[in-house]
């Protein structure tokens, strides 16, 4: 947006006479004066936020004409005359006819309304007094307001609402009645629906303590904390893989139980503040603060090869920044990062100061395994280190009997290695068309004689026979000799490779990108080998892959043997001279693999470039077989090793030389007992690897320098700065450390004003659908004024000086007779308040995505409420994982059991293709963190409860327990079901719609018994046979609309 607000510093002083003399005359382009106080926080700052700090706000660097309009000592004298506003060059500006002279400008997009003029003006006229920024004033207890309206109050809370409400002219509702009472609360603590039995017991229940009771013991079970945990999860930003790349699985979720115990036991929010942000800083830090301190390891990590490592680690401390601020003090702190705030004050340098808090983790950008990246902390049960005991005592006894033997052993070894290198084996040469052995050059020693032409810079060095090519991911070897190859024709190819990434890494090819990837290759993929032999990728061509994984930066032999059969069980891939077992992911080769692209080493034709050394490749006219290929391992293994003297030798080299041996013949009395050890050592290795680990934060014992990164760029290091917190926030208490801990600390300290105020708003937002503030993860000059400013304060002070007791809050909002007002609008109500922002009536909206399913769980009586442990993976349409995994080879494999049926807090969570059904009730990807759902309302919805195998088995499930009611009396069974659903008792024409629809498909069914038993097939849960499927799928058809209603899934 261009400003020309450069010029009001020339011309002010001659300019604001004039227009207020021509504006006289311009009455309609003025909205009228009000007698009512306009207030700058609530009123005027929105208005300079929206449409003017942009070019006039805290951003130095794109701060027009030096005027900064949020401050009252760069306005007061200068555009603002307090109590003129016909004198202030603010109002000629935002009213001037002259498109070269109004603000904000005519090209900006910006523009003001009559009604914010007329507040500027009222407010200049009343003073152009400032405030600092609500949010940024400490809270305070404001004094309860004498109510008028007779509708009782029941605690504070209502105090604040009814006083606005009488002042707005408006009525509360009355009390909803006891089954939509019931099923709110049970939804809001719970997130799960009241059973019949528990509806029952309440509406039996006529003491005045009745809805207490329920509310105390709704806080005191153990589904109150799923539920709780689940809302904190987005903020988080928990998820089951790392998002990035590959998007591997990582272990998270013992920091995801610690959440749902915090909740339950009522962990103060001061503690669970500390432990989450510093709970390895904490003086002898607990197993369970250390699990804690996992939050801020939630975020997404990569291990790309090729990706910038400090690139990444940056964007990790960045978005520690980001979600810290945004969970605990609602500000958007990230809009610093490459700049001073637009709107709020928070400077660049201040954003890196909070980075400092979070730069000292010990960790990389670029993970250097699959998994979890360190630092990881590993966890244990009692049981599991008994067993690892135990195997690790039968580890440390085959270990001792190897070493016992160990003398006998290397010299056995060593005469089998003078033998070895006398009598070399006898290496294959018939067929041989090329032979490059990469000695310092380019020479083809093959049949074909021509050499390879370098394009790029390929470099020689020390390699595992002689020297070896090096390559960069930028060179390439070219040999352009015809070779008559075709997919009827049998050949071999391979080499020795020292690979320093994970792939893509192609090591030989002869194939054409552009023409359907044609030709044929072999290359490092996902550190595993993959074999391509293409007609049209990927509709006709040959891919396998090798099942176990290649060593990393190790010297290891390769080799492909291909029959000509054009099927992928004619193609054999050996590594150190082993036939690899081999997953065939496309076996469809029916056309030429022909191309005249010529024999590549170290790339395809315009992809896949290898970074590391190869040495040695080798292609035959021919299948070799397996001894050959194994004989030409051996020579060459021998070669490389035995020629080096036995102390020179790598403990790399030394290994595989003994794995090699203890193959031999003449090794067979050594191979029993190394047999065992190798079993033992697996089986060790296996048990550990069972343990449960997660990523926990940590800080180096040399701290890293902090730097404001210029523009925010990872390698643009500026001023060096020190950890601290924006000024214009209350300072670190002075006994605070310097570190996250303080930070923490900081946090929920009495005197901040931010981050009580932020959480009891989002306590409101989860039971009211809307905070008191709007815009919950935005608390600063673009976030929205509170609807209930004294009442988010009293909110605020209560739960501090309560010991941030959470439970108490949620008592006390769900007691309130705000909170407990029927649901249903009035045409008034519509019309004046649509959004319910006033409170004159209860809460009403859809479910959230979790809810919807776990709610069509319960009410079937399918859910499983077992606590805790590793995600589980419910059902979902096939497909979804290989569309988006990198190779399209990994595959979604549902659960078994309970764990189709377990809440789905506890649901698998893969960032690049999350659960879709949750997503289609706008569940968040967990990319980032998300402090407030979207509530969307489409067709896919209705399409996912109508068809989505979940929800058809818990309709079956459901007629089912309607089939079981002692009563066969129909419409006694549709009440049944009703309230399963809803709480409450259908009305008549309601019963007899069912009743007709029920009658309607029992006659189909009855004509149609293959139709009722596919219906009654969906879902893996056992139906009970005795059952007539006829009847049972009429009621599944009932159940199914009644799990669709919009009651059903809705909180009224």
């Amino acid at each position: 947006m261009k400003c020309r607000s450069t010029k009001v510093g020339a011309q002010i002083a001659v300019r604001w006479p004039v227009l207020c003399g021509v504006l006289l005359f311009l009455p309609t382009l003025l909205a009228d004066d009000s007698d009512r106080v306009v207030s700058f926080n609530r009123d005027v700052r929105p208005i300079l936020s929206d449409k003017c700090m942009f070019c006039h706000g805290p951003d130095e660097a794109t701060r027009e004409a030096g005027l900064r309009l949020d401050d009252e000592q760069q306005t007061h004298g200068r555009i603002v005359v307090p109590g003129k506003p016909g004198r202030s060059e603010l109002i000629a500006r935002i009213t001037s006819a002259d498109e070269n002279e109004i603000m904000p400008p005519a090209d900006s997009g910006r523009s003001l309304s009559k009604k914010q003029i007329g507040i500027l003006r009222q407010w200049i006229k009343q003073g152009g007094t400032y405030e600092k920024h609500w949010s940024f004033i400490a809270p305070v207890r404001s004094e309860l307001a004498q109510v008028k309206i007779s509708h009782g109050t029941v605690n504070a809370i209502d105090a604040f609402v009814f006083s606005r409400l009488e002042s707005e002219g408006l009525q509360p509702s009355k009390r909803a009645n006891k089954h939509t009472l019931l099923r709110r609360v049970s939804l809001d603590l719970t997130g799960l629906p009241p059973t019949v039995e528990e509806l029952d017991a309440f509406l039996a229940d006529e003491s005045e303590l009745a809805y207490e009771r329920v509310v105390d013991r709704l806080l005191s079970s153990p589904r109150y904390g799923e539920h709780m945990a689940r809302y904190w999860l987005d903020a988080a930003r928990y998820a089951d893989t790392n998002g990035f790349f590959v998007d591997s699985e990582r272990s998270m979720w013992p920091w995801r139980d610690w959440v749902i115990n915090a909740f339950n036991s009522n962990m103060p929010f001061d503690q669970f503040t500390i432990d989450q942000l510093a709970g390895d800083l904490v003086p002898n830090s607990t197993l369970a603060q250390k699990i804690a301190s996992g939050f801020n390891r939630n975020h997404m990590t990569t291990r790309e090869t090729g990706a910038i490592d400090e690139e990444y680690r940056v964007e990790y401390v960045v978005d520690r920044v980001h979600t810290t601020a945004t969970t605990w003090l609602g500000l958007t702190a990230a809009c610093a990062r490459c700049h001073d705030h637009k709107f709020d004050p928070i400077s660049q340098k201040e954003f890196f100061q909070l980075f400092a808090f979070f730069n000292h983790v010990p960790e990389n950008g670029v993970s250097r395994q699959s998994g979890n990246a360190n630092p990881v902390l590993q966890l244990s049960s009692p049981e599991l280190q008994q067993q690892l005991d135990a195997m690790k005592q039968k580890v440390s006894e085959i270990d001792a009997r190897v070493a016992a033997i160990e003398p006998k052993l290397s010299a056995t070894q060593s005469k089998w290695e003078q033998v070895s290198r006398t009598h070399p084996l006898t290496l294959p040469t018939q067929g041989l068309r090329a032979h490059f052995s990469l000695n310092g050059n380019t020479a083809n020693d093959g049949s074909a004689a021509s050499k390879a032409r370098a394009v790029g810079n390929v470099e020689f060095e020390e390699g595992f026979l002689g020297q070896a090519a090096k390559f960069d991911g930028d060179a390439v070897l070219e040999f352009g000799e015809p070779l008559d190859l075709d997919c009827d024709s049998a050949f071999s190819f391979g080499g020795w490779i020292k690979p320093m990434t994970s792939g893509p890494a192609c090591v030989l090819s002869k194939n054409d990108d552009v023409n359907s990837l044609r030709g044929f290759d072999v290359m490092v993929l996902k550190s595993k080998l993959a074999v391509h032999l293409i007609h049209e990728w990927n509709s006709n061509a040959i891919r396998v892959t090798t099942k176990n994984k290649l060593d990393s930066s190790k010297w290891q032999q390769i080799f492909v043997t291909y029959d000509g059969s054009s099927s992928a069980a004619g193609v054999k891939v050996y590594v150190d001279g082993v036939l690899q077992e081999l997953q065939v992911v496309y076996d469809r080769l029916s056309g030429s693999i022909q191309t005249d692209q010529p024999l590549r080493i170290g790339r395809r034709s315009t992809s896949a470039a290898f970074v590391g050394l190869i040495d040695d490749v080798r292609l035959y006219e021919g299948e070799l077989t397996a001894q050959q290929v194994r004989n030409l391992f051996t020579s060459q293994l021998i070669g490389g090793i035995v020629s080096i003297a036995p102390e020179e030798r790598s403990a790399y080299e030394q290994k595989k030389l003994r794995k090699h041996f203890l193959a031999t013949p003449e090794a067979a009395e050594f191979q029993e007992v190394y047999k065992q050890q190798s079993h033992l050592h697996d089986q060790y290795d296996e048990l550990k690897a069972s343990a449960p680990s997660m990523m926990v934060m940590q800080d180096a014992e040399q701290p890293r320098e902090t730097f404001v990164l210029v523009r925010g760029q990872y390698d643009q290091p500026g001023e060096k700065v020190d950890a601290g917190v924006p000024s214009s926030l209350p300072p670190l208490p002075d006994a605070a450390p310097r570190n996250r801990l303080g930070l923490a600390q900081w946090l929920v300290d009495s005197k901040n004003p931010l981050t009580a105020r932020v959480i009891v708003n989002r306590y409101w937002q989860q039971l009211f659908g809307t905070g008191l503030v709007k815009t919950t993860g935005d608390f600063g000059a673009q976030g929205e004024w509170p609807s209930h400013p004294e009442l988010l304060d009293w909110l605020a002070v209560e739960f501090r000086e309560s010991g941030w007791d959470t439970k108490h809050i949620l008592k006390l909002i769900v007691m309130s007779a705000t909170y407990q007002q029927d649901s249903r609008i009035t045409k008034k109500g519509m019309e004046r308040d649509p959004e319910n922002r006033l409170l004159a009536r209860g809460p009403r909206f859809r479910l959230d995505a979790e809810a919807v399913r776990d709610n069509a769980l319960a009410i079937s009586g399918l859910l499983r409420n077992r606590a805790g442990g590793p995600s589980v993976k419910p059902y979902q349409p096939a497909g979804l994982w290989e569309a988006v995994s990198y190779g399209g080879d990994l595959s979604y494999q549902p659960d078994n059991g309970e764990g189709l049926y377990r809440r789905s807090l506890y649901t698998y969570w893969k960032r690049q293709s999350p659960p879709p059904a949750l997503l289609a009730f706008d569940a968040p990807t967990r990319e980032t963190c998300t402090v407030n759902r979207p509530r969307t309302n489409t067709p896919l919805q209705a399409l996912v409860l109508m068809n989505d195998v979940t929800y058809v088995e818990a309709a079956r499930a459901m007629a089912q327990r309607i089939m079981e009611l002692p009563s066969g009396n129909t419409a006694d069974r549709i009440e049944f079901a009703f309230r399963l659903a809803t709480a409450r008792t259908p009305v008549a024409k309601e019963t007899q719609v069912l009743q007709r629809i029920y009658e309607q498909q029992l006659k189909r069914f009855e004509n149609n018994p293959q139709a009722a038993l596919d219906l009654l097939s969906a879902g893996e849960s056992q139906r009970d046979p005795s059952l007539d499927t006829a009847h049972h799928a009429a009621w599944t058809t009932v159940a199914s609309m009644i799990l669709n209603l919009n009651e059903t899934i809705t909180k009224n």
